[in-house]
């Protein structure tokens, strides 16, 4: 059936190696020209779904499109449609950057003197001018990554696999990789985006499963599945850690039992904040009556990482 109308569709497929299930009935879809964040524990199955889209893998049953191509029956199709990039740059050292560009647009049927325009092109698109007839063996990593994005977009591909770009990166090679994502997006290139960081997938993803044991376990926007783990709450952090006992008082029935005897942090008290801003002047004013004193007060939403741990059960992403 065709699937113009989505970047990736995927419906209930599985895959199996001997006695392990890596998907179990996996089923979600990205539009086009949006961030798909992909999540999940280790071993969820987050690899062997993006080999199956990418046609490495043959499913043992379902279907997968991509740019409206079956995996199975248009593989070919499927693989002139797609780029995919992982956490390591898959570059030669020994040549320049403006090299592998030009190598990359041989290799994707483009002539001579094509290549070396698209090269070009992309070199000025990466901002990358500076360092392009430099060896890539001699870049940064931030650099190693842009050059290794640029190279396959040499031809324009309608899906994206991004496998934890910025794994290694420091925070401003990350901030570069994530203006390069909504660049794809803007440009209407659908892009599934694997992470360990739930803050990238927090800021770039329009939409994100959460994968465990070889299914989606949950679906929705960053804001959606955060409205699931539960409302705001108001932080107190303590200036002295010695006062918990007579802030908890103060707070009164602000304060859950439950959560009364929550030593885990001695310098900090969470409490459910269900009028928001009203609950924070509330608390506010009860610490100051005690003369409790603060070392900062602050209304929170769940985070990602709090939505994650809620979902799943595990503390960890692969």
């Amino acid at each position: 059936m065709p699937n113009s109308n989505h970047g990736v569709l995927v419906s209930d497929v599985h895959k199996s190696f001997g006695d392990v299930h890596a998907l179990q009935g996996i089923s979600f879809e990205a539009k086009p020209g949006t961030v798909l964040g992909v999540l999940g524990p280790n071993g969820a199955g987050k690899t062997t779904m993006v080999k199956v889209l990418s046609t490495l893998l043959t499913p043992d049953s379902g279907e997968a499109f991509v740019a409206g191509h079956n995996v199975v029956t248009e593989a070919a199709q499927v693989r002139r449609s797609i780029m995919m990039t992982g956490q390591y740059a898959a570059l030669d050292d020994i040549l320049t950057g403006r090299q592998n560009l030009e190598l990359f647009g041989r290799l994707s049927g483009l002539g001579k003197k094509a290549a070396r325009q698209q090269a070009d092109d992309l070199i000025n698109a990466f901002d990358i001018k500076a360092a392009a007839d430099r060896m890539v063996g001699t870049y940064s990593g931030g650099m190693r990554r842009r050059i290794d994005i640029a190279c396959g977009l040499v031809v324009r591909p309608d899906v994206v696999f991004l496998d934890e770009p910025t794994t290694g990166l420091d925070p401003r090679s990350r901030q570069t990789v994530w203006a390069l994502v909504e660049g794809l997006k803007n440009e209407g290139i659908t892009v599934l985006l694997t992470t360990q960081y739930l803050e990238e997938a927090d800021i770039l993803s329009d939409n994100i499963i959460v994968i465990d044991k070889g299914t989606v376990i949950a679906s929705g926007t960053a804001a959606e599945l955060k409205e699931r783990t539960g409302e705001s709450y108001c932080e107190v952090v303590l200036l002295v850690p010695g006062d918990r006992e007579a802030a908890v008082a103060a707070l009164g029935e602000l304060m859950p039992a439950a959560l009364a005897t929550d030593e885990d942090a001695p310098d900090r008290i969470s409490i459910p904040a269900p009028d928001g801003a009203g609950t924070l002047a509330e608390a506010v004013g009860r610490l100051h009556k005690a003369e409790i004193r603060l070392a900062d007060i602050a209304l929170r939403r769940p985070s990602l990482d709090d939505v994650f741990l809620s979902i799943t059960g595990h503390g960890s992403i692969s």
